[in-house]
Formats: structure tokens, C-alpha cells, sequence
């Protein structure tokens, strides 16, 4: 069984940053697959970024060069570096993992929201 626990969420304005940070505990052999997706209002939920356990990153169209993933697998760590937010960054942002042998975790979720 994985925990995953997500920080960093918060109200931010237009323009302005923020960190997300989930770190994975328990059992398990490995962590495979990092990721974050997002959940809008009525909206269905989608990826932002994911990483590999290699390192190999993959991002959402509309927030690449503005988000960066990365991990750091000694803590079982991974964190979005948010810039340049915009009203539609607004959403829950979930924190999802996969691990070997294969089963795949979800955190509780952390709120974003960009406005003025």
C-alpha cells in the first residue's frame, strides 16, 4: 500500500507561481510513473506532467515551458514547479503514481486557484 500526501496548493494571482510537492510512503518495490493531473469545475480530469523513473518528462500542451516535473527518487518525491499561472490553472490538483508490481495510487488532491 502507497500514501500519497500533496502540499503546496494555495490562491495565487494571475501571473504568480507556486510549488506542489507529494511524497509517496509505505510498501512497495518500486516507483514507476510520477505524475500530476488536474480536475477544473466541471471539467473532466486531465494529465499536466508526468516523469519516468528515468527521468523522461511529458507535459500537457498549454502549460509547457510554464511547469516543470521533476522527482527526486531518494525521498519518493515529486514536484510541480508552477510559473506564469493563468485563471485556467485553476483546478484540484492530484498527485497519481504507478508502482512494480503494478498498481497505481492517487492523492487526496490539493486546491490551485489563480485570480485576482
Amino acid at each position: 500500500q502507497v500514501q500519497l500526501v500533496e502540499s503546496g496548493g494555495g490562491l495565487v494571482q494571475p501571473g504568480g507561481s507556486l510549488r506542489l510537492s507529494c511524497a509517496a510512503s509505505g510498501s512497495f518495490f518500486v516507483i514507476n510513473v510520477m505524475a500530476w493531473y488536474r480536475q477544473a469545475p466541471g471539467k473532466q480530469r486531465e494529465l499536466v506532467a508526468s516523469v519516468s523513473s528515468t527521468g523522461t518528462t511529458n507535459y500537457k500542451a498549454s502549460v509547457k515551458g510554464r511547469f516543470t516535473i521533476s522527482r527526486d527518487n531518494v525521498k519518493n518525491t515529486v514536484y510541480l514547479q508552477m510559473n506564469s499561472l493563468n485563471p485556467e490553472d485553476t483546478a484540484v490538483y492530484y498527485c497519481y503514481t504507478s508502482t512494480r508490481p503494478y498498481k497505481e495510487y492517487w492523492g487526496q488532491g490539493t486546491q490551485v486557484t489563480v485570480s485576482s
